[in-house]
């Protein structure tokens, strides 16, 4: 009856689409999935294919080192896929997020063995009380939802607020983060003995992620992924 008086919408066009958090086949069609080769580290796609027991590194992975032990994205951050992500980081649509948890699950599949649990990358409460949602503790949800692995949205602290990261190039990025993330006092003995997967909503230079990992390597975890929603290319 909702539905009736309600028609779900796409996502990103408004078109009408069977089900709720969906995207239409034509706006699908144009959202850049990675779903070939990627890169086994940050999740960037790959020309060719890959196969299967072959480890891809992309130029950017060889030349920064990595401290989590795999990486993966869903998308480019790139025409709709771009569209998406903004609107849920500045534009209040949760509803991205329910979306992206499928997506999640498909992308990360690799990343769940060995039972993890998922951790979003914190922001620092002024932050949070700015955008009143972190959006990646709302992909966190999501994808445990999809996978049923345990989450813990608090186990990481933003113990400063850093100012944004847009216009810094890469070395200025890791000054930036360095620091700035640690267990929480209370909730962090969550992650000791555990592998932990960590969800973003964006990956650019990957100094947010290092900066996780390496507060989740104090907590005492056993090994660290991560996974973005997007991935910003190296041409972006």
């Amino acid at each position: 009856m909702l539905h009736a008086v309600f028609p779900p919408e796409c996502l990103n066009c408004g078109a009408h689409v069977d089900s709720d958090f969906a995207i239409c086949g034509s706006c699908w069609a144009e959202t850049p999935f990675i779903l070939g080769a990627a890169c086994d580290l940050c999740g960037t796609g790959l020309p060719g294919q890959s196969a299967e027991g072959e480890r891809l590194v992309c130029d950017e992975c060889h030349r920064i080192a990595r401290p989590w032990a795999a990486g993966r994205a869903v998308m480019a951050y790139d025409g709709v896929g771009r569209k998406l992500v903004l609107g849920l980081k500045h534009g209040d649509r949760a509803e991205v997020a329910r979306a992206a948890g499928p997506w999640l699950a498909r992308a990360g599949a690799d990343l769940l063995a060995g039972a993890p649990v998922l951790v979003p990358i914190p922001l620092h409460w002024r932050r949070l009380a700015q955008r009143r949602f972190n959006q990646s503790a709302l992909l966190v949800q999501a994808m445990g939802r999809v996978t049923g692995a345990e989450v813990a949205p608090q186990a990481l602290v933003r113990a400063r607020a850093t100012p944004s990261q847009d216009g810094r190039d890469r070395d200025a990025r890791f000054r930036n983060l360095s620091d700035a993330i640690r267990p929480h006092p209370k909730y962090g003995a969550i992650l000791a003995g555990r592998p932990v997967v960590l969800v973003d909503d964006v990956m650019t230079s990957g100094a947010t992620f290092a900066a996780a990992t390496e507060a989740c390597r104090g907590a005492g975890a056993t090994e660290i992924r991560v996974i973005a929603l997007a991935r910003v290319g190296m041409d972006t």
